[in-house]
């Protein structure tokens, strides 16, 4: 049970749980910009006082304004503030229980300074390249005729021998002309060659393991410890300090492999945060946006920590705003979601009428699987064995990818590429997509006893088997090892 005063009301308010919160689902959580002036909103329904702090850079660690926030319906705190804030940086800091907790740049920041710390307020159209309203991705007829190169934006490029100007950096990625040994042809000219439809970004999303400030030493990681899930990453950007660069950087590089014929799809973790209690999510709403078990403690089936409850209605609604704001935003083509099976079924199924409605021609797919258990009820995961309850989301077959390589959390395990024996029907199931087919052995699958995908394509641009193909030769599944995230 919470118990706190309402600044404004002085009224004692009482939560049994969090499905007594009052919720804002119809309300707009995004900075409203304009160059008269700026509204700055926050939901926090348990929060006592709310306070907007203004900086004048990134990495400023003293604000030269603050400002205290009014509560209004649903939980729901808002100031506006008069004049033109184009550049200004500002935080977020709740007080709630009787404490104030730490700073938040808020979990709807468009864009953030060096690290991520504090947010940034900017006129998002003066980020666009030239002819942006014309951008459009490749066109396919049936999701089918995708051919998906899987990539880490860093590693694409970041080897000397890359020939590169800019390793390792969104640009460099789409630097045309670049060539390595023997005059091989390296970066979006290598792309190009294999002929790929479209690029899998590992998460590109700002993420906490990179210290931004110390790029001159090295550092790397996946990327799948988010921090800020509506901005790109600053390590990849040319200028990490100042928020607008990686905006314009990252749309630019979407750009360019659109004028190119290549769609992009951007890895996502919705599923847990980068850290758990000083998550941004947690400065905001203290334990709202996780789930536990009945002990108390901390869910962890993406087995870093912590889980998201995507149906509870304001996480909900911040992974579907989120989805749509990346398609929008910077017209990306599709979105691979990470342990999908840690979200709800209704979640997703809403995730895909709504990217839909913005992108028919959208590529979804996902990990029909978890990493640990979940208090979530098996029946309500978007599992692989529900994939015909999320008929417009692909899942990844395991069935095929350690049928040829082994299992990927055993080193001693070998595929049918490796010389394993009885391999070939766990082959051929992948192969016909997962279906019920009349060349099967079921008892001889690997994993699945029986078909879990009602088609293999369809008429329309979703599936439900994929397989990642990064280079003409040799063909690699996506491996899942979660220890090695962080």
């Amino acid at each position: 049970m919470i118990f706190f005063l309402d600044s404004c009301t002085v009224e004692e308010k009482k939560y049994q749980n969090f499905e007594d919160y009052p919720i804002a689902t119809n309300s707009n959580l995004w900075l409203d910009y304009s160059k008269l002036a700026t509204e700055f909103k926050l939901w926090s329904p348990t929060a006592e006082r709310v306070i907007l702090k203004l900086y004048r850079t990134g990495d400023d660690t003293t604000s030269y304004s603050n400002f205290e926030m009014e509560t209004g319906e649903n939980g729901l705190w808002k100031v506006k503030i008069d004049g033109n804030l184009d550049g200004t940086y500002y935080t977020y800091q709740v007080k709630a229980d009787g404490h104030w907790l730490k700073e938040t740049p808020g979990i709807y920041a468009k864009a953030v300074g060096v690290n991520g710390k504090k947010a940034m307020v900017l006129d998002m159209e003066s980020t666009n390249p030239e002819r942006w309203e014309r951008d459009k991705g490749p066109q396919i007829k049936t999701a089918n005729e995708a051919i998906i190169y899987e990539l880490h934006i860093r590693d694409m490029t970041i080897h000397p021998q890359s020939g590169s100007s800019m390793p390792g950096k969104y640009l460099g990625l789409v630097e045309s002309n670049t060539r390595g040994p023997e005059n091989v042809a390296t970066g979006i000219d290598h792309l190009k060659e294999l002929g790929i439809t479209h690029v899998h970004l590992l998460p590109s999303f700002d993420h906490y393991a990179i210290d931004e400030a110390k790029l001159d030493s090295v550092q790397y990681n996946w990327g799948y410890d988010p921090q800020n899930y509506n901005v790109p990453e600053g390590s990849y950007s040319s200028d990490p300090y100042e928020a607008k660069v990686r905006i314009e950087e990252f749309k630019k590089m979407v750009q360019t492999f659109h004028t190119n014929g290549i769609g992009v799809i951007l890895d996502v973790a919705y599923n847990h945060t980068g850290k758990t209690e000083e998550s941004n999510f947690n400065q905001e709403v203290p334990g709202y946006y996780y789930r536990y078990w009945e002990d108390g403690t901390y869910a962890d089936a993406a087995a870093c920590g912590n889980e998201t409850a995507s149906e509870r209605a304001m996480m909900r609604k911040f992974i579907l705003e989120s989805v749509s704001y990346w398609a929008k935003e910077y017209h990306v083509d599709g979105f691979r979601f990470d342990l999908m099976g840690i979200h709800d079924i209704q979640t997703m199924n809403q995730v895909s009428a709504r990217l839909k409605e913005i992108n028919p021609n959208i590529l979804l797919y996902g990990e029909g699987w978890t990493a640990k258990d979940s208090p979530l009820s098996k029946s309500e995961r978007a599992l692989k064995k529900h994939a015909q309850q999320i008929p417009e989301i692909a899942v990844f077959s395991d069935d095929l990818r350690d049928g040829l390589k082994g299992s990927v959390f055993d080193n001693d395990s070998a595929g049918f590429v490796s010389g394993a024996k009885n391999m070939e029907e766990s082959i051929k199931f992948g192969v016909v997509g997962s279906i019920l087919h009349p060349q099967i052995d079921y008892d001889k699958v690997n994993y699945s006893d029986q078909p879990w995908s009602s088609a293999p394509g369809r008429p329309s641009p979703m599936f439900h088997v994929m397989t990642i193909i990064p280079c003409s030769i040799n063909l690699r599944f996506h491996v899942e090892m979660r220890h090695r995230r962080h």
